[in-house]
């Protein structure tokens, strides 16, 4: 295999036996399409199931999928970073296990790379008319509060940073994954002000969604951790424990 795909696909993964099959077949049909030279890595994050033999079950039809194992669970900021420090594409994207974004949307985020972008993050908010399935007007609601904390807190201009489909030009963004410190949900603000706090040009991009009702977010539990890693993000920052690359 070429040593430097022009695609690493990140799958962060934990229990997902069941939503894991028809997310790898849609992505072996994109790879068989697109032509591109593309390696899969699936990290699992500890799962109880059998989501790693689920995934290594995919090798005859993805060659070049990889399993990862975090061997216990440690979040799905910690598994995007390990998959990412681990890819060796061009271009690396992550995307939830379900793909609530199709894979196909891929393209869109990687013409914006070509486009002199380094950064390029998949949104749900900026043309609402592409969700197929919306979540809860609560979710939705409380999204759009955290997300007007996120701009507050860190100065970021995007109207959706939790959007589980992002994609990045590897060598340029490896500094952001070296110093990403969240590794449960609240890491998307994080990987968005390391790309601005060294200088790399981030772009939001209308996606295709649709909600899936097996998300593993817990409202309670994970929002309030998610607005306290806001402001660790803040506080991480004063103490320059984000130190510029020379």
């Amino acid at each position: 295999m070429d040593p430097h795909p022009a695609l690493s696909i990140i799958i962060p993964s934990f229990n997902e036996e069941l939503r894991l099959p028809p997310s790898l077949e849609q992505i072996a049909s994109y790879i068989d399409q697109s032509g591109r030279v593309t390696e899969v890595i699936v990290v699992d994050d500890g799962s109880s199931d059998k989501t790693a033999e689920v995934a290594q079950s995919f090798r005859p039809r993805i060659p070049s999928l990889h399993v990862v194992p975090n061997g216990v669970n440690c979040g799905k900021g910690y598994s995007v970073r390990h998959g990412m420090l681990e890819a060796r594409g061009r271009i690396v994207l992550f995307t939830d296990a379900d793909l609530s974004a199709p894979i196909e949307e891929a393209d869109k985020l990687i013409a914006a790379l070509a486009d002199n972008n380094d950064v390029a993050i998949g949104s749900r908010a900026l043309d609402r008319s592409l969700i197929t399935v919306h979540e809860s007007g609560f979710r939705e609601f409380a999204g759009i509060i955290f997300n007007k904390i996120v701009r507050l807190v860190l100065w970021l201009p995007f109207v959706d940073t939790q959007c589980g489909f992002k994609a990045f030009r590897r060598e340029r963004c490896k500094i952001i994954f070296d110093q990403q410190r969240i590794e449960r949900f609240g890491f998307d603000p994080e990987l968005l002000y390391l790309a601005r706090h060294h200088g790399l040009k981030s772009v939001e991009i209308p996606v295709r969604w649709a909600h899936s009702p097996a998300t593993k977010v817990n409202m309670l539990r994970d929002s309030v951790q998610m607005l306290l890693d806001v402001f660790t993000i803040r506080w991480n920052a004063l103490l320059g424990r984000y130190r510029k690359q020379k």
